[in-house]
């Protein structure tokens, strides 16, 4: 079966052709990210005006990378939560469009749960069920989340972030050692010239919720170290100084994650550890998971399928329309909040 996956639900227009959930014949992105740059974050409004100029053309380079027709097209898969409303609107529309306009069936999926699908794209669907129930992660700009995998489409959630995403706080401490945006890439080419002892820095504890996740007091001590104790002082910061507190906030975050990963495997019998989003990308959050879990498989996305993609849109579109071979109803409506309940 082949499919066409698309995603629009933040700032990256993503198209892709993927057969039977596994093989990506295309995965084509356009990025608005040189537009919100000038503000340091995602403008949401551009950010949906980009969507409407890119779609069509990201579409049709996808098709033709695929050497695809639209009539060799067999399923219609699109992000319609969560994200920012007008930019889910975006390809929302434009996918129930084209299933009119082909006669394909359309179905939408959940981007948090893609995410997550993005680490078993490559693996036989008996291979990735064998390692169920697994360990969950998602971390990415706009979330992160602790899971427990039964199965595909079955989520038990373990934790979440009180405030900051991990993926937001590289953003925000990027901005911090005046750095660009997106900050996540430029804090961990940073990071790499730096001592990550150097600062003593604490991650957030949530006492009600000892899984949960909180990076704003983290943020907050980058932050009166580079502009004062009042946090309005700005210091005149060397490339070393910067490199070594891009350094220590970068470990101290991930090492959060590691130990309350670890928590998390003491509650049921994990088989492996799946993780997906954008801060995936990070080669020492990579090491870090390897070292810190040898006796167990961790499984994350090819460097491709870590940011937002259509790839893995169309992958997990294919597997729910396994389980309910009937297109969704053309009045479904995009939803910025999660809508299947991955959050507790």
């Amino acid at each position: 079966m082949k499919v066409l996956g698309i995603e629009t639900t933040c700032d990256e227009t993503g198209a892709s052709i993927v057969i039977d959930g596994q093989t990506v014949l295309s995965n084509v992105i356009a990025s608005s990210a040189d537009i919100h740059e000038r503000y340091g974050g995602v403008f949401p409004e551009l950010a949906s005006r980009r969507h409407l100029e890119s779609i069509l053309p990201v579409v049709t380079e996808a098709l033709e990378k695929a050497n695809t027709s639209p009539a060799e097209i067999d399923l219609i898969a699109v992000a319609i939560s969560p994200g920012l409303i007008g930019s889910l609107l975006v390809g929302l529309q434009f996918t129930k469009g084209l299933s009119i306009a082909w006669n394909k069936p359309w179905i939408g999926v959940d981007h948090v749960e893609a995410h997550l699908y993005a680490a078993m794209m490559g693996k036989t669907l008996y291979d990735t069920r064998s390692s169920f129930p697994a360990l969950g992660l998602v971390l990415s700009g706009g979330h992160t989340l602790l899971l427990k995998i039964n199965d595909l489409g079955d989520y038990t959630p373990l934790s979440t972030t009180v405030d900051d995403a991990i993926g937001e706080a590289f953003d925000k401490v990027a901005a911090l050692l005046g750095l660009p945006y997106p900050g996540g890439p430029h804090v961990e080419a940073l990071a790499k010239q730096g001592l990550c002892t150097a600062y003593s820095l604490k991650p957030g504890k949530v006492k009600r919720s000892p899984l949960d996740f909180s990076f704003s007091g983290l943020k907050t001590s980058i932050l009166y170290a580079a502009n004062g104790q009042n946090g309005k002082e700005p210091r005149c910061l060397s490339l070393q100084e910067k490199a070594d507190l891009a350094a220590s906030f970068q470990e101290t975050a991930f090492q959060d994650v590691i130990a309350k990963a670890k928590i998390a495997l003491g509650q049921f019998p994990c088989q492996a550890i799946y993780l997906g989003g954008g801060v995936c990308n990070n080669q020492r959050l990579r090491t870090l998971f390897y070292d810190a879990f040898s006796s167990i498989p961790v499984h994350f996305p090819s460097f491709d399928l870590t940011l937002d993609n259509g790839a893995m849109i169309a992958g997990l579109g294919y597997h729910k329309f396994l389980k309910k071979p009937i297109s969704d109803p053309l009045d479904l409506e995009a939803r910025p909040r999660n809508c299947l309940k991955l959050v507790p």
